[in-house]
């Protein structure tokens, strides 16, 4: 049973949520703010709660609208469809999730005020819309802009609102360009369920435009982070190159896409894409706090 929870929940996406959180908070401590740490964990907390409730509503909705044949499917087992866990139980899951999120909110909320709050209202209604209602975004080929979005820009500007009261350019900078590898997730995900996605009707961005566009797309969300880069640069310091450290690995993770036939080698795919966000993120952090230093 926790195993198939476990599996439901796709831990190997968790990164995405982290890794704003990270930026957010030490472009906060460069500008000189105090560190809060209690609000740095119940960001995080409630980024990855939300992640998390989403996975779960995407894989009960899916199963219910036909999109998860085991017989079919390419990409990981869904614990929904292969009978693991019910369809109420997931569901429920995915509730108390999204409750978890919004509990750890209030306290954000009382934190950062009226801004937090309709951030906070934006990102729940967004994770139940990924996969719910009449028109999910899952199913349009909006999902990479959603991501983008909010576990880039929303996210790391969020998280430097809340230890700073303040909202900055460079935080708005930095989201748009965690948010590229965030999107480039999805971007293998809907690369390699392109064929089971077209039967069942959705119109994601690799079903509209075809597998050339989709193999572009996932090209520019990896690259394009390293050319945004020196627009977070406040000096010629040697740390504004430790982010560069991650470029060969983008390189190879782009020609891994290429050269890949849609299948489990695109699950490793996936999961390396994320790691990568995770590690870029670690390395800007580093780059940003140490050219802070430098400047001092």
């Amino acid at each position: 049973m926790l195993k198939h929870c476990i599996a439901a929940i796709r831990p190997r996406t968790l990164p995405v949520a982290v890794a704003p959180v990270i930026v957010g908070t030490c472009l906060a401590w460069a500008d000189n703010y105090s560190l809060c740490l209690p609000v740095m964990l119940a960001a995080m907390f409630a980024a990855m709660a939300i992640q998390i409730g989403t996975n779960l509503h995407n894989d009960v909705a899916d199963f219910e609208r036909g999109g998860d044949d085991p017989a079919t499917r390419l990409g990981p087992p869904r614990a929904t469809a292969e009978g693991w866990l019910t369809p109420d139980a997931v569901r429920r899951g995915a509730r108390i999730s999204f409750a978890a999120a919004a509990a750890c909110g209030i306290y954000l909320v009382i934190v950062g005020g009226w801004p937090i709050l309709l951030a906070g209202l934006f990102s729940l209604a967004a994770g139940f819309a990924y996969s719910g209602g009449p028109r999910p975004i899952s199913y349009t080929p909006l999902g990479e802009l959603f991501v983008w979005l909010f576990f880039g820009v929303v996210a790391v500007t969020g998280s430097y609102y809340l230890q700073s009261m303040q909202i900055s350019g460079r935080a708005v900078i930095a989201g748009a360009l965690l948010g590229l590898p965030a999107a480039a997730v999805l971007a293998v995900n809907n690369y390699r369920d392109l064929e089971d996605d077209r039967r069942v009707g959705r119109k994601t961005f690799a079903v509209l435009f075809g597998r050339a566009a989709s193999r572009a797309e996932y090209t520019v969300l990896m690259l394009l982070p390293f050319l945004m880069m020196p627009l977070m640069a406040t000096s010629f310091s040697v740390w504004w190159w430790l982010p560069f450290v991650a470029l060969p690995w983008a390189i190879i993770l782009v020609r891994r896409f290429f050269s890949f036939v849609p299948g489990e080698e695109f699950n490793l795919l996936l999961a390396n894409t994320a790691k990568f966000q995770l590690a870029l993120s670690g390395l800007l952090g580093v780059a940003i706090i140490g050219g802070a230093g430098s400047v001092g």
